[in-house]
């Protein structure tokens, strides 16, 4: 693919949509009535875009937003589990999911994360496993609403506010902070008035487009070896089998059974008002 300048490409999905710009590629997670919910189709087509402005040699940096009120309120559980049957199948499908957000991580090109509205669950891995992450003052970020597992969302809060931030955040269930606290605490890069962030983060991937896609790749590489060094990635990888644990114990598979009965919202009613698990 070509990236002049001067020229908008577009390239269909169903799920986000891509477009470019000179050296700055856009993707937009475009579930708006769903809160861009990831579900394992927009995961997929969201890395198919940023592999497709990796493989792009015009191509510098990767925004990633959200259309409509969020960036993304976590992972669609009305979509059913994450492809595998029994513990077995659900810690590969487990695997397959954080493999997908560690591919972003392993991607040649800056990925910038620009945040809004809210940014739940699943939606911060997405913010996090980004290089560079911009989040409005007044975003809601925050846990999963329901204790549907254990370990996997948290991982990536762990690693970098520390463990006692994130035990604060993960020990109740559906806690929430500011998009200001959570750059405050390390989460994110930079918090900006919700006015701003639009030309925030173009102002600073103008900059960075500026730099040789090859230096950029190596910064990158470089920073990521070192945390790697540390363990990042074990340290990811880890929570997997966690998770599939706590999907498999009875408190979960109570609340699962209560979705699937009778909706995710009276499931939402039914765990503030005590009534499950």
């Amino acid at each position: 693919m070509s990236a002049d300048p001067t020229e908008h490409q577009a390239v269909s999905y169903e799920t986000v949509t891509y477009e470019t710009d000179g050296r700055v590629a856009t993707v937009t997670l475009n579930r708006p009535e769903k809160l861009n919910a990831i579900s394992m189709q927009l995961q997929a087509e969201l890395i198919a875009a940023l592999e497709e402005a990796e493989a792009d040699p015009g191509i510098h940096v990767a925004v990633v937003q959200g259309a409509g009120r969020a960036f993304s309120a976590g992972y669609d559980i009305t979509v059913g589990g994450t492809g595998g049957g029994g513990v077995t199948g659900d810690r590969d499908g487990l695997e397959r999911i954080m493999r997908g957000w560690l591919r972003i991580w392993d991607l040649r090109l800056a990925v910038v994360a620009k945040v809004h509205g809210y940014c739940l669950a699943g939606g911060t891995q997405l913010a996090t496993i980004c290089d560079i992450t911009f989040v409005s003052d007044d975003c809601r970020v925050g846990t999963p609403q329901l204790p549907l597992g254990a370990g996997y969302v948290g991982s990536a809060w762990t690693w970098l506010v520390g463990p006692k931030k994130a035990k604060e955040m993960f020990f109740p269930t559906g806690e929430m902070i500011t998009g200001a606290e959570a750059a405050d605490w390390g989460l994110f890069n930079r918090s900006v008035p919700a006015g701003d962030l639009d030309t925030a983060v173009a102002d600073y991937v103008a900059k960075v487009a500026r730099t040789p896609k090859e230096i950029i790749a190596l910064q990158k590489q470089s920073a990521n070896r070192i945390q790697e060094i540390q363990g990042f990635r074990e340290a990811m990888l880890q929570s997997v089998e966690i998770d599939a644990i706590a999907h498999a114990s009875k408190p979960v598979k109570a609340i699962n059974a209560h979705i699937r009965e009778n909706g995710l919202q009276d499931a939402l009613r039914a765990f503030q008002a005590g009534e499950i698990p």
